[in-house]
């Protein structure tokens, strides 16, 4: 047997092991985005209304949707994950100074973020821990202005009734980190829990008949949370 035919059996064998070994999953569940908002400060606001200098921020809320990852083990140890979900929905407020609450708007996103996990344990056991860093791609769309803010900026003299206010936010891509555990109750069903954080950062703009009245950096780095259930094939 020449070394070209030992080569390709060699092959041949690694590659069938490791088809036995991989193996598709899915997991769907309730997952909830909870940012940990902090920004510039809204200087043209406090400018227009004569708030002290550095007093506001924006803060945005937290939202549960379903989720559902698809994952791929391409063995024991290492498997590939795209995290997806319905769109989420988020309410932005201003924080600090005598308009603390007041409402800016709403946005929906789509976060779809690709994970590379690795599982430390070797043993047989079910229960199998991961660590995770990925991608993430934030899309935000059909962000709107709100009432509140509407009427507060008509009060200010700053805007009418006729003019067009929107809200637009941009789009983000950061690095993601997780950790969690799959729990294999039998050949074809289990449990899936994991948190992630992830680097989220846009930059946002109100608006007024097209024109940037107020910009502002914000980052929302949200701690994301989903418990599913697990189904392999």
């Amino acid at each position: 047997m020449n070394k070209s035919t030992k080569t390709l059996i060699a092959f041949v064998v690694g590659f069938s092991v490791f088809n036995a070994q991989a193996q598709w999953s899915v997991n769907v569940g309730p997952i909830t985005v909870a940012p940990d908002a902090s920004s510039s400060n809204l200087n043209v606001v406090e400018q227009v209304a004569a708030l002290p200098v550095g007093s506001t921020s924006v803060t945005v809320n937290d939202n549960t949707q379903l989720g559902i990852t698809v994952d791929y083990a391409f063995n024991r140890y290492w498997s590939a994950s795209v995290v997806a979900a319905t769109p989420f929905s988020h309410n932005i407020h201003v924080a600090g100074s005598a308009i603390d609450g007041l409402e800016i708007g709403n946005t929906k996103h789509l976060p779809p973020t690709v994970f590379a996990r690795f599982y430390p344990l070797t043993s047989t056991t079910d229960f199998m821990p991961f660590i995770g860093v990925g991608i993430n791609y934030t899309h935000f769309f059909q962000e709107s202005i709100s009432a509140d803010l509407r009427q507060a900026l008509t009060d200010l003299g700053v805007a009418n009734a006729q003019d067009n206010l929107s809200l637009n936010l941009e789009g983000s891509l950061g690095l993601a980190y997780q950790a969690g555990f799959d729990w294999r109750i039998n050949q074809q069903w289990g449990v899936h829990l994991m948190l992630s954080m992830i680097d989220i950062e846009t930059d946002a703009e109100v608006r007024l008949n097209n024109a940037a009245i107020q910009q502002v950096r914000v980052k929302i780095d949200p701690l994301v949370s989903m418990f599913g259930v697990k189904y392999y094939f």
